[in-house]
Order: structure tokens, then sequence, then C-alpha cells
């Protein structure tokens, strides 16, 4: 079988990780496809992912969107012209749907945020299987066209890659951090996304906030961003992709404007304080509920302190490891 996977954004290269790796181990040759947009390439080579780099993001304008997705679906196309592909895979990769269905190839996506409306009918109605978690209701999404193309999992995505994930503290030398002073790791809003148009006065005063208590590390998504930290000064702001996962694992807490960032955090045990202001998808509405994820509601009511043992080993003992075995059937189910 040879399987076609396009990764169009950083979340992904960690979510499909294990999937490639397990279609290789099965005997599938799989053959891979970036976009150059935020450190999608830079956690490539991080990861030892063998990419191709096509297309890059056209911004976040949906005029924009529309011409990006127009241009790098061609690009796609010509690359895997000829390539004799059984299937394709992407997470929320509307570019390989589009390219995929014009060759005739398979496709399956996955996604676990269900308010992406302009993105979902575009990949919904294309691919032949939309791997999602069981926490979306299905109605849900059978306005997108993918009724009857559901393949369910239990659980967070991230409890599925991050099965075989142990912490690395080298990842704190590497950014000059004290492993004895409280951390607190920050990614900023994606302005870009379609769904996220507020602006977070919250976000900005949670920052400053957390600046006087203790190390603050902020992973920002574009290069404006990183501009306007830098300047603002005592942050750490990584120059290279980094060890994600270990970073939130080790840090006192988390807070995101953005999803999987949040959920990585549950996954491993870390307090994690949501600031997104979109539409609240399912996965995220339970997390709420259960108090697994907390949101930013006063800034100046953040506290920021070291955890102590006793809550590292409650940490590890509540992670849920996950076969991402299941993932890579339903995904291959698109056949």
């Amino acid at each position: 079988m040879r399987v076609w996977v396009d990764l169009t954004n950083s979340p992904h290269v960690l979510v499909l990780r294990p999937v490639i790796e397990r279609l290789r181990a099965r005997g599938a040759e799989v053959e891979i496809t970036a976009r150059d947009f935020a450190q999608t390439v830079a956690l490539c080579e991080l990861h030892g992912i063998d990419a191709t780099v096509i297309g890059h993001h056209r911004g976040g304008k949906l005029a924009a969107k529309a011409r990006g997705l127009v241009d790098r679906s061609l690009q796609l196309r010509s690359w895997a012209r000829g390539r004799n592909f059984d299937l394709a895979i992407g997470h929320g990769s509307n570019d390989i749907n589009v390219a995929a269905r014009t060759l005739g190839v398979p496709a399956a996506t996955m996604f676990d945020y269900e308010w992406a409306t302009v993105q979902h009918n575009v990949n919904c109605r294309l691919a032949k299987a939309v791997v999602v978690p069981e926490l979306i209701p299905p109605e849900r999404l059978d306005r997108y066209g993918a009724r009857g193309k559901l393949r369910r999992y239990p659980g967070l995505k991230e409890e599925y890659y991050l099965a075989d994930f142990e912490p690395d503290s080298a990842v704190l030398d590497l950014l000059g951090l004290d492993p004895d002073q409280p951390l607190a790791v920050v990614r900023t809003p994606p302005e870009v996304s379609l769904y996220h148009r507020f602006e977070n006065s919250a976000f900005s005063e949670v920052l400053i906030s957390l600046r006087e208590q203790g190390q603050v590390v902020v992973l920002p998504r574009t290069e404006e961003q990183r501009i306007e930290l830098t300047k603002a000064g005592g942050f750490v702001i990584p120059a290279q992709a980094v060890d994600g996962p270990s970073l939130v694992a080790l840090a006192d807490l988390v807070v995101s404007a953005g999803g999987t960032m949040n959920r990585e955090a549950v996954a491993l045990g870390t307090p994690v304080l949501t600031t997104f202001e979109g539409k609240i998808g399912a996965v995220d509405e339970q997390l709420l509920a259960d108090g697994r994820m907390g949101r930013l509601e006063d800034p100046s009511a953040v506290v920021l302190s070291r955890r102590s043992a006793a809550d590292d080993a409650a940490a590890e003992d509540s992670r849920i490891r996950r076969d991402p075995e299941l993932l890579v059937e339903l995904l291959i189910s698109a056949r």
C-alpha cells in the first residue's frame, strides 16, 4: 500500500507521527508533504520526518485562504501525479483532499474541532473517511457532508500520539530555564484562523502577570507576534522548534488560546487555562465540564507556583495512554 500524508500545521506533525510509523511497520510505503507554515517544517526535521515542502500559508483572510487552497492543491496534484497512491491522509488539510479527489485517490481526514465551518465543508465532502473523537455529536457534522463517513474514536487524540511519550528535561537546558523556578508555557492566539477573530485583552494581562511570578516561555504563531513579544521583553521565546510536549509536561501551568496544546496539558496532567474566545467545541466543552481544563476569567487571579512531587506523581497516575493502531485502522478504512 502506498500512502500519502500531508502536514499543514505544526500540531499535525505530532498527531500523525505515530500513524506514519505504524503504517511503515505494516509494510506501507509512506510519502509526506508539508506546508511551510508556523513550525511545521522545523518540527518535521526535529522528529526525523522526511517531507517534501510544498506551498505556504497565504494569510488569514477568506479570499487569501481560497487562493492558497487552489494554488497548493494544484501543486500537490502535480507532485502526486504518477506516484500511484492508494490512500491520502491529512489532519484538516483541504489541500490534500482536493488534490486526491482530482487524482482519484481515496482520502481520510482527521479533526477534533467541529466549528471550522469553511474548512470542514471542503474536507468532509471530499474525504471518504472522517476520523473524529466520539465526544463530537454526529449531528454537528451532518451539515458538512460527513454523514455515513464518520469513524469515531474514544478520548482525546493527544492520548494516542502521546501514548509512548516520556518528558525529556533537556528542553529546559536548551532554553536556559531553571528547573527549580516556576514555569509557565503560553501559546499565543491563532490570529490567522477563521474561527478565532477576537482581540483577547485577558491574554495580554495574563502574560504580564505571569512574567512577574516566574519563567514564561511563549510560543508565538507568527513572526509578527515574535517581534512584538521580543520588544516587550522578559519572555523566553524559542528561536527554533522545540520538544513541545516535554515543555508542557515539565511546566507548572499552561495558558493557551489554541486547542492542541491545551489538550496536551490535559493528557499529561499539567494545569491548563484556555483563553479561547471562539465557539467552544464538544471536546473542550467536556474538558471544562469535567474540570480537567479551566477557563481564564480573571488574569489577576492566576497564580504561578512550582508543582510538588506529589502533584507530579498524580499527573503520571492520571495519564491515559491509547494505542495509535486504532487511528491507523480508522484512517485506512477510506481505501
